[in-house]
């Protein structure tokens, strides 16, 4: 065969890193941008609330991609990053609608003073920074505790579920302080401006875009960099990136705690836009399922873990609202069907299939220049 023209799977010589792509990039961004922009002009107020989650919940899945589809970090408590980030907006947003005093329910529940980690939430811009900075944090000092101990694998993610069970508990629990079970909701202003209004819940929603195209232009310099093949070389084979010198732990930690932070933003813009923050967000069972957003839009592509919390996401409401009985059975079939007969996910079947394409052609040809000879 000739060289020149072995397709990339036959190919013995290894691919060269190249450069960041940013031209193609930003045209990609802009593409998906196309139908995103024009939605709050075409669609209700409840569609567009809704079309903002998803996409708040796409940014969730790019962070769970960069840690489980390039690092080979499989967390099962990420909703607990997304929730912590989303209570540091609604403390914010509570204390601008009472004026700097105690919220309703803390006064429901026998609380007589605000407590005094609550004060500093009283500035909006300091709570949007909490929003992504208290999540960062938390991860990167989980993260590095349980990297340097070398927990990984099953045991890191069972580690995740217990943050995720014992963080739902602890929210819970507090009824006086953070609403407890019924969480916090009757958000009014941000910075005066009303968040019910129309043309507020549509800047909301074109911020949430934009957020979701730089997360995953950053996402994907990241990944194409050096920095990101080291991340897949730590997914393929920790051991061997040790040998050569480098340290996992710390590379492990840096992109738990940047997904973690990645998670805290989408809580914030969540709460601005579903105006309800509430410990379900943060159990397992919602964990689980960010999870699988990446597993059916495809591990390891960016594009899509952002198409599959989307879909999920679209699906579920779609389901539920013409099969209210019988609609999780649905997303239970979808999502057997995608583990067992397409475990790379949309976006991943998708490459594979025209990779095969492209083999098969390309043997063709070559059999073809072939012949001649052959037959000489």
């Amino acid at each position: 065969m000739n060289p020149a023209l072995a397709p990339p799977a036959l190919a013995s010589r290894p691919p060269r890193l190249r450069r960041v792509p940013w031209l193609g990039l930003l045209l990609f961004a802009l593409l998906l941008a196309l139908p995103v922009l024009p939605a709050p002009l075409a669609v209700p107020d409840f569609r567009l609330a809704l079309m903002g989650r998803f996409l708040c919940y796409a940014i969730v899945a790019i962070g769970i991609d960069l840690i489980w589809g390039y690092t080979g970090i499989l967390s099962l408590g990420h909703g607990v990053w997304f929730g912590i980030g989303a209570y540091c907006m609604a403390m914010s947003l509570k204390l601008e609608a009472t004026g700097g005093k105690m919220p309703d329910f803390m006064a429901w529940s026998g609380v007589d003073v605000l407590p005094w980690w609550w004060k500093p939430f009283a500035s909006p811009l300091l709570g949007i920074a909490m929003a992504v900075l208290v999540p960062t944090v938390l991860a990167a000092g989980l993260g590095w505790a349980s990297f340097r101990s070398r927990v990984t694998g099953v045991f890191f993610s069972i580690l995740s579920q217990a943050l995720a069970l014992v963080a739902v508990t602890f929210f819970i629990g507090q009824q006086g302080t953070l609403g407890g079970t019924n969480g916090m909701t009757n958000f009014k202003t941000l910075w005066g401006l009303d968040l019910n209004s129309t043309r507020v819940q549509h800047g909301l929603f074109w911020i949430s875009a934009l957020a979701l195209a730089s997360t995953y232009l950053g996402a994907r310099a990241l990944v194409s960099s050096r920095f990101g093949k080291i991340l897949q070389a730590v997914r393929d084979g920790e051991n061997r990136v040790r040998f050569t010198g480098y340290d996992p732990a710390a590379y492990k930690t840096f992109v738990y705690a940047l997904s973690a932070g990645l998670a805290g933003l989408a809580g914030m813009l969540f709460v601005l836009q579903v105006g309800l923050i509430t410990p379900t967000e943060m159990d397992i069972s919602h964990s689980v399922q960010m999870v699988l957003w990446v597993a059916i839009g495809g591990r390891a592509t960016l594009t899509g873990a952002i198409l599959g919390a989307i879909l999920v996401n679209a699906g579920q409401n779609a389901l539920s609202e013409q099969f209210p009985e019988v609609w999780s059975f649905f997303i239970g079939a979808a999502f057997l069907i995608f583990v067992l007969f397409l475990p790379r996910g949309l976006v991943g079947s998708w490459a594979e299939l025209k990779r095969k394409i492209s083999a098969r052609r390309w043997r063709r040809a070559d059999l073809s220049e072939s012949q001649p000879v052959l037959d000489a």
